[in-house]
């Protein structure tokens, strides 16, 4: 038996490998899963949540380029690496975009970015400021490779760090509704009867209600924040693989080794998930990264209502929302960026999806 599992694991496998959109949108991915991981460390602002504002360079274009004058505030704190990587670098300095500046024996005075040729405001400061080091440390070009936010912030760290959440929403709720769908279905399929008309029962209530509307009840009873979304999400998305899970265990459990197994006195929790969901987890696996790509589109949609990640933290909804009225504007961009951004992830997800139902096809 075991040789047949790994032999049918290796055909489909085979398969997907053939299917050059699934193993395409695979790697994507795997390419926004590691900028997850690791978006502090690759965001050009790895401040916490990338929220360092310069309102004087607020909306700007991509590939803007700007005198950057950084003026240390507190001494520098140990912060382990660890730290770093899932919260951002804690600010210990102060950012100031400037025009020009002019060095002297004990001052350094700065003029304060402005645009269209209004005069700007000067500012002076004392070289102990800068710890008697060189000033060439502390004056330098940045470069916006997305440009700025409405709210003069780094649109790419932005972008990257926006990331974590839609993606790691992916996977909480998806694991949240297998554990509850597989429970459930798997006691509903089994067992038969009343437990089986109860949970059907439920699971009808459950569907009829829209599910943008019932994450939006569950979030208001949870509380805005960052878990509580998470939480939400799972507990919507539960009801299709108990559907799935109740479905196929009705028709695996007549089969010869469910019977062989109860001959052999294995005991009923045993025959469900050793025996009988390893060989129905195909449709379970298919329909969870369509549950995946459901779980981004929901969030980014209460992001942009307003009740799913809360500001500061970066959300690619919350990003559209700030800035959608800037279609209008002439900068259309920050709102089309994070909007291809999510429309790009749950495409992968859906062809994955699709791959997958194929690669696991036994007819084919």
């Amino acid at each position: 038996m075991k040789t047949t599992n790994n032999s049918l694991t290796t055909l489909a496998l085979q398969k997907f490998k053939k299917n050059t959109t699934g193993v395409l949108s695979f790697w994507f991915i795997v390419l926004c899963g590691f900028i997850a991981v690791f978006a502090y460390l690759l965001a050009p602002d790895n401040s916490s949540n990338a929220n360092q504002m310069h309102l004087e360079i607020h909306s700007k274009k991509p590939g803007f380029e700007v005198l950057m004058l950084t003026i240390p505030t507190i001494k520098e704190e140990n912060q382990s690496f660890i730290n770093k990587l899932l919260y951002g670098k804690k600010q210990q300095f102060t950012e100031i975009p400037i025009s020009k500046y002019n060095l002297e024996s004990n001052s350094l005075t700065v003029n304060t970015f402005t645009e269209n040729n209004i005069e700007s405001s000067t500012k002076t400061y004392p070289i102990s400021v800068f710890q008697n080091k060189d000033i060439s440390e502390f004056i330098k070009t940045k470069k916006f490779y997305l440009g700025t936010d409405k709210y003069g912030r780094d649109l790419l760290s932005r972008m990257l760090i926006g990331t974590r959440i839609s993606f790691f929403i992916g996977f909480i709720a998806v694991f949240i509704s297998l554990v509850i769908g597989i429970s459930i279905g798997a006691i509903a399929g089994y067992f038969g009867g009343k437990a089986d008309a109860f949970i059907m029962w439920l699971i009808n209530i459950t569907w009829s209600i829209p599910t943008l509307l019932l994450v939006i009840a569950i979030t208001l009873a949870l509380g805005k924040g960052f878990w509580q979304v998470f939480i939400a999400v799972g507990l919507t998305m539960w009801v299709e693989v108990a559907r799935v899970v109740r479905g196929q265990i009705l028709s695996a459990k007549e089969m010869q080794y469910v019977e062989a197994a109860k001959a052999l006195g294995f005991s009923t929790f045993r025959i469900i998930f050793k025996h009988i969901l390893p060989n129905i987890m195909a449709p379970v696996i298919v329909i969870s990264a369509a549950n995946f790509a459901g779980a981004i589109l929901i969030e980014s949609g209460l992001s942009f209502l307003g009740i799913g990640a809360q500001p500061p933290t970066p959300s690619w909804g919350a990003m559209i929302k700030d800035h959608y009225s800037y279609i209008i504007l002439g900068k259309a961009y920050l709102a089309i960026i994070p909007g291809l951004a999510i429309m790009s992830l749950v495409m992968a997800f859906m062809l994955i999806g699709n791959a997958l139902r194929d690669a696991l096809d036994v007819k084919n």
